[in-house]
């Protein structure tokens, strides 16, 4: 098992990337490389056509080639970059930094168009023929999505305009909403009696804090505090709804969901399925979740109970410890995970420390050029905050995995990408509930693991729910911060089925994934992560240690297969039926049910 050095430091190293964080002069260096590639590879395709026979083919491998470093190097300067305003959300020449880059993402998009544009023009039979040479034939099915995209857009010379304004303009706006957060501070009473300002970070880790006082001290803060700001947010929210549709409207798209089911490989008719089972179970959440109101001495559970922990295991965990826990849990379903988990530590991938000024969140970023990644969360040593340790690893895992693959192979859907962390927390959690001491600790353990499936099928589900259905609106024309909140609140109400009694009207304003333009709905592939995962796990369960390198094969194919092909292939299952999704659902109904005999007067 890989052994970890201690002390386990809480601070990344990013100066082995780049030294000199953002005023590096090696990474001005390589951005400026980057770009000259960039510019050399838009001259020589200007006059570019498509290949007419199945020998002109072959002059598109060094072009293929180079579109495959580019996007690696982009992904090394942008997770870096993106570490830097994380970390330091006052770090002005990061946030230039992340500027320029949405720029020369804009541009290497507008190469991908121009490549797709080829790739469309290509009469089908030299198609067929190109994708079975040796060359090619590892990235055919990556090469056939870009082709089939190209021929649902519009034409490449509007893409790459199209890409140009959305720098200043759609990512222009998600930057802006980084600005917004980054001025935010909810003010808080220490014991001692003093009062400080916390960073969104830090107040958000103390808004699933035991005692309860502290909660109901904290949420009206919190949500006071994103009222300030929720004109700016709708604003923002605004602006960047409105670019989404008018380019999907020009592109002939009736379907808001059709970008982000492309994206995440995946059909109407596995997600409208998925959601079908989760609505059909729902009930049995609301009775834990009311059960839960009763062991705290409330009627009803307000937003800031809900991920509220119960019980003994609610003790600080230091971050030394959880480091030791994950990696003994993960040696035990597959060593190789956690011979890499100990190396994640020991070579200070991880950002835990809580300080101020720190973006609020966590997240796992890949460096793809040089095979690393970094993880960054605030550690504040609850069971929570070890999860989500675990969680991310589990990315990071997830990567690690794919790296001798090639560069357009490892572009996996974020859906795919959540199974794999969700599985590595569900790992750590089940240990920790075998090895509970006592009823009261396996219970508060329970709870911590039941948590994740009210997170996904209640919080989520809200989510997508309002995102729906503010599209739906934005439509007609904007929507005002108080149009919002009702939106906001009707779908959690919706979604919690009216089991709490105060709900978070400013959450659209408090949650980053709403403004991220990457990846519209930014939620269901998290639900979707979760119960893949869930199922995935119940196999591992019944096949043991053997299972190891069957999970490992399925996330290898995670970049290069949509995933009704990838459960077919690897699980022998159909994902627009609900067999699966119903046997995923049973180990957590299974949880609920344990956790309320256990909690039975």
């Amino acid at each position: 098992m890989g052994q970890l050095q201690t002390p386990v430091s809480t601070v990344w190293d990013l100066e082995s990337i780049f030294p000199g964080g953002s005023s590096s002069e090696q990474l001005k260096t390589y951005i400026a490389q980057l770009e000259q590639d960039i510019t050399a590879l838009d001259n020589q395709l200007a006059d570019a056509s498509a290949p007419a026979t199945v020998e002109e083919t072959a002059a598109y491998d060094e072009v293929i080639g180079s579109l495959q470093s580019m996007a690696a190097r982009l992904s090394e300067s942008g997770a870096f970059v993106e570490c830097l305003t994380a970390q330091n959300q006052h770090d002005k020449k990061a946030i230039q930094l992340e500027s320029k880059l949405h720029g020369m993402n804009a541009k290497y998009e507008n190469l991908t168009t121009r490549f797709q544009s080829i790739l469309r023009l290509t009469d089908d039979q030299v198609w067929e023929k190109w994708l079975e040479r040796e060359a090619v034939a590892s990235i055919a099915f990556v090469l056939n999505e870009k082709r089939q995209e190209a021929k649902e857009r519009l034409a490449p010379e509007l893409e790459s305009l199209a890409a140009d304004l959305a720098v200043d303009g759609y990512h222009g706006w998600s930057q802006h909403y980084d600005t917004i957060v980054a001025k935010v501070t909810i003010p808080f009473t220490e014991k001692d009696g003093q009062t400080k300002e916390l960073s969104v970070g830090q107040a958000a880790n103390k808004l699933d804090d035991p005692d309860r006082a502290l909660r109901e001290e904290l949420f009206p803060k919190w949500e006071r505090a994103w009222g300030e700001v929720a004109d700016y947010a709708a604003d923002t929210l605004n602006r960047l709804a409105g670019f989404r549709l008018k380019l999907y409207e020009k592109r002939g798209w009736e379907d808001v969901l059709k970008e982000p089911l492309a994206i995440n490989r995946m059909s109407r008719a596995t997600l409208d399925m998925m959601w079908e089972v989760i609505i059909k179970h729902k009930p049995l959440f609301v009775q834990y979740l009311e059960r839960k109101a009763k062991l705290l001495g409330v009627e009803k559970l307000n937003w800031a109970d809900v991920d509220a922990p119960i019980g003994e295991a609610t003790g600080k965990v230091t971050y030394e410890d959880a480091a030791k826990e994950i990696v003994e849990q993960f040696h035990k379903f597959n060593p190789k995970m956690a011979d890499f988990a100990a190396y994640a530590f020991n070579k200070r991938w991880i950002e835990a420390e809580d300080r101020p000024g720190k973006r609020p969140g966590g997240f796992c970023t890949s460096l793809q050029d040089s095979k690393q990644t970094r993880i960054f969360m605030t550690y504040g040593g609850t069971i929570s905050n070890l999860s989500t340790l675990a969680h991310e690893l589990g990315h990071a895992y997830h990567q690690h995995v794919m790296n001798d693959e090639e560069i357009f192979n490892q572009n996996y859907g974020m859906n795919v990408a959540e199974t794999a962390s969700t599985f590595a927390e569900m790992i750590v959690s089940d240990a920790l509930m075998q090895n509970a001491s006592s009823k009261e600790e396996k219970i508060a353990l329970l709870a911590d693991k039941i948590q994740r499936g009210v997170a996904f099928f209640m919080n989520i589900h809200a989510r997508f729910l309002f995102e729906t259905r503010f599209y739906e609106q934005r439509k007609s024309g904007m929507l005002d911060a108080e149009q919002l909140c009702n939106l906001m609140k009707e779908a959690q109400e919706e979604a919690f089925c009216g089991a709490l009694d105060v709900y978070h009207p400013h959450f659209w304003a408090s949650k980053l994934h709403f403004y991220i333009t990457g990846y519209p709905f930014y939620n269901f592939p998290y639900t979707f992560g979760y119960m893949f995962s869930t199922g995935i796990y119940a196999l591992a369960v019944k096949e043991g240690q053997g299972f190891a390198d069957k999970y490992d094969a399925l996330l290898q194919d995670t970049g290069k297969m949509t995933v009704e092909e990838l459960a077919s292939k690897h699980l022998n299952v159909d994902l627009t039926q609900p067999d699966f999704w119903e046997g995923a659902m049973a180990l957590v109904v299974d949880d609920v049910k344990q956790f309320l005999e256990l909690t039975a007067e």
